[in-house]
Order: C-alpha cells, then structure tokens, then sequence
C-alpha cells in the first residue's frame, strides 16, 4: 500500500531547460475539422504572438480531424510558410483522438491545445505553461468561471457550463473550477503515462484527464482568462451534453471499482530534504487520522441514528448491537476505500472479516457501559443512555484506528522503484501485476534521456503503437466496442523541414 512517501513512479518535477538540443519547449495543438475561414488567421496570430512574447523555442501543430474542405490545404500552405508550423492528419474526427495523439508524438517538453476560434486572450498562455516550465505543477487549465475571469457569452452557455462542473463537483468530487475551457496544457514526461488511461476520444477527453490526474494526486494549475464565446461555434450542444454524462458514469463507475492504476501516476515530494525525512513519524499518518475522524464523525450520526430507530422497538442491548454491527460494515467499507486507499474488491472479505473482530471489541466497551449505566439507576432517560454511549464509543473509536493501522490494514512496504529517469515514448510492458486491480504495477520504459530530440509525430508513439484502444483492460466494459483512432496518421510538413 502506497503512503504519501512513496516515490512513484514519476520522477520528480524539475525545471525544463532552456536549450534541449534544439527542441521546442512548447508545442501548441489546434484540432480543426473544416475549418478552412477560420485556420490562417488564428495561426498568423498565435505565431506572431509567440514570437513577440514566448522566451523559449515553440511549435504549432495543426490537428486535422479527417476534414473535408480546403482546410488541409490551407494547414499546408501555412507549414510551408512558417518554420515552426507543422500539420498532422487525422482520418478520423473526434477531438480527444486528435489531441492524444499529436501529444503523444510530440517530443516537445510541455504540450498544449487551444481552440481554433481563439475565443481565450493569448495574454494567458505565458501564465498557462509557465508552471509547467518551472516545474510547479503537472498540468494546467484556463477557467472561465474564475472570479478573476472576464467572460462574454450568453445566458444558455453559461447555464450549460457552471451546471456541467457542478456535475462533476457532486458526481466525481472534481475540485477544478472549468473542465471544458479549450485552453490547456500538460507535461510531457505527465502524459506519456496518464493518456494510456484516457478512454474517451471527444469532447469529454478533457474532463477525464482532469479527473484521472486530480485523483492520482497530481497538480492541477488554474489560470483566470478572458474568453469571448464565438457565435459560430459548431459544437453540438445536446448530443456533446449527453456524450459528457455518459463520460460521468463510466468514469464514476471505474473510480468506484478501483479498476483504474493511478498509481501509475504518482508523484513524489519536491526537492526539499524535509519533505523525504521525518522521523519518527509514519507515513500518511496525518492523512490517514484525518480520513479517520470524518469517517467516524459520520458513522457515529449514522450508528446514533440507526439506535434511535431500534431502540422504538427493541431493548437498549438488542439496539445497541444492531446499530453498531450495521455501522460497523459501513465504517470498514469507508475506511478501506477513503482512509487507507484500498481499491478493488481484492481482500475485502477479509477486510470486513477483520473489521467484525474489531466491532466485537466496540460491542464489548459500549455493551459493558450499558450495563454498568443499567446497574446504576433502573430507568435511565434516554439522553443519558445517548451520552454514555457516545463516551464509550469515543474510547472504542481510537483502539478501532490503532487496529485497523497495524493490523487490518497495515502500511506493507513496496519495492523499490527504478531509477527515476524521464520516461520515454515506449508502450507499457506488462511485468508484474497488481494484486488487488491487475494492472501492471512497475510498467518498464524504454531508458532515454529526457526529452530527447526524436522525428516529431513518429509512427512508433505510444499512444498508436499501444493504448487503452487496442487491448482490453480491467477499465473497460467487455460488452461495449471500443473506439478505434488511426494508427499510422498521415504527417505533413513543409518541404526540407529535418525536425
């Protein structure tokens, strides 16, 4: 079981350097699909804005969602014009497909996207990537719905937007304010492991990165933007609505079922000595106490509850036992999956097994306190059976987290990682699997140094060669087809261009 001291499997953020043999730090992706009014100025712009105001080398990289007008001539003729303009085609639409593809092509440090109407200030994307550079944080999101963002659209939109991250507040416990905003970015050496994991290929790839990345621990960077809606848009509001919602259960459920490795994406503390070396102090013990008590604060109410309902009923002892054995069950199953991050259903027969011995104990001390009341005065009033209750089960409560510490669910040591280097573009290599989630629990990559310049957008990415698309894993529902993405894309560059 991982603590918060665990290495991971990513290696430490570190700032990127400015000189990477060449390389740009920045590859900026603009899907499009029949976009032909609206490429050339939105690319003219971006580039002439970049080089006035971006300190390091950049790319951009036009995304063709398989159009069918004169939009994949027109990518062209800017690639031909501009040396940092490159065009990657797509056979099939899908805005998700396109962005994890390019991304995972892309050999540049730090990846972004930006819709092709340019709706948000570019004055943003310095601030959006700049975390990213620095080695602050994993990934980055504009936020309309900042207090410090400066907005311009209609009544409809808006209603759609604050109700949809509303959803996800309440479904997926997401904390980040706008999940659809199309101004993003990510690291590289990040994505190489977290879009493997991302199944959708639309409109919801965006919510489901976020999702997968905030619960695996990663930082989320927002930056407050000024966006103007476009009244041109060609998205499908109701059909995009329900694509997103089905999203929301499909993600809730694999979340639930503890299918997903997320592990794969942990990070470990910064550079800062004092966060590796506490002594004398276990690891995630303040997580955990603090996990503990709200779900303890929450089965008292529920145990308190249910006795008060028993006890119209049945005697004091009857309800006592009752009560305190249902929330007892609910107790284990809430402390397994939120204080001691036990996910799958590996061992929680045993697990509940364990906890029954420790409501036993809990029974013992509130029964005997009961008895010892009962032995004090023939008719005590129920607010005093109430109190002493709550005395006898705050006792119990703390020999219930010592227990359940050391012996239902102990902090079991796990092997040492492999030397942390930047991963690569290899695909997973199955090695040893985990025993509660069968995922891969060490996924080999290829031993590379970082960011090492590689022939942009080569057929052998990761996300082509192996991903979520091609093989079936615990994520994913037998009885539903999967979506395909071309696995070869058709790249086109301008003429002479070596990169």
């Amino acid at each position: 079981m991982r603590s918060d001291s665990s290495p991971g499997t990513l290696p430490a953020r570190e700032h990127i350097p400015a000189d990477a043999a060449g390389t740009p730090v920045l590859d900026v992706v603009i899907p499009v699909y029949n976009e032909e009014k609206d490429l050339e100025p939105c690319v003219l712009r971006l580039h002439e804005h970049l080089t006035r105001t971006f300190p390091y080398g950049f790319r951009i990289t036009v995304a063709d969602n398989a159009s069918t007008d004169t939009t994949p001539l027109v990518a062209a003729r800017l690639a031909a014009a501009l040396p940092e303009v490159s065009v990657h085609r797509l056979e099939q639409k899908g805005r998700g497909r396109a962005l994890a593809t390019v991304w995972s092509a892309s050999d540049a440090p730090v990846l972004a996207y930006m819709d092709v109407d340019l709706s948000t200030d570019l004055n943003a994307l310095l601030p959006l990537v700049a975390p990213l550079i620095s080695g602050h944080s994993d990934l980055a999101i504009g936020s309309r719905l900042s207090r410090a963002s400066r907005v311009v659209r209609g009544p409809k939109r808006e209603f759609i937007s604050r109700g949809y991250n509303l959803i996800l507040r309440g479904s997926l416990q997401a904390r980040f304010s706008d999940a659809q905003c199309g101004f993003k970015a990510i690291r590289r050496d990040v994505a190489q492991v977290l879009l493997p994991l991302v199944r959708d290929t639309g409109w919801f790839f965006d919510t489901e990165m976020l999702v997968l990345a905030e619960r695996a621990g990663l930082r989320i960077h927002e930056v407050p933007v000024d966006w103007v809606d476009d009244p041109d848009s060609t998205v499908h509001l109701v059909r995009t609505a329900t694509e997103d919602l089905k999203g929301v259960w499909r993600v809730g459920r694999a979340l639930a079922t503890g299918s997903l490795p997320l592990d794969r994406l942990a990070r470990p503390f910064g550079d800062d000595p004092r966060d590796r070396e506490i002594s004398d102090v276990p690891g995630g013990l303040a997580r955990q106490l603090v996990g503990f008590c709200v779900v303890g604060g929450l089965s008292t109410l529920f145990y308190l509850l249910l006795y008060s309902v028993f006890r119209q009923f049945s005697g004091s002892q009857v309800a006592n036992a009752l009560a305190l054995l249902l929330s007892a069950l609910a107790n284990t199953a809430a402390n397994r999956r939120l204080t001691f991050g036990v996910r799958g259903r590996g061992g929680a027969v045993r697990h509940q097994a364990q906890g029954l011995v420790v409501f036993a104990i809990g029974l013992a001390l509130t029964s005997g306190s009961l008895a010892a009341l009962s032995a004090a005065t023939t008719q005590p009033a129920h607010s005093t059976e109430l109190a002493v209750l709550i005395a006898a089960n705050l006792a119990a409560t703390v020999l219930r987290f010592l227990l359940f510490r050391a012996w239902v669910f102990p902090d079991r040591a796990e092997p040492a990682p492999p030397a942390q280097q930047a991963p690569s573009f290899a695909p997973f290599t199955p090695t040893a699997k985990h025993a509660r989630t069968g995922y891969d629990t060490e996924p080999a990559y290829a031993q590379q140094a970082p960011y090492a310049p590689q022939t942009p957008y080569a057929p052998q990415a990761a996300y082509a060669s192996q991903s979520p698309y091609d093989s079936p894993t615990p994520y994913d529902d037998p009885t539903a087809p999967h979506p395909t993405h071309p696995t070869h894309p058709t790249t086109i560059t301008r003429p002479g261009d070596t990169r």
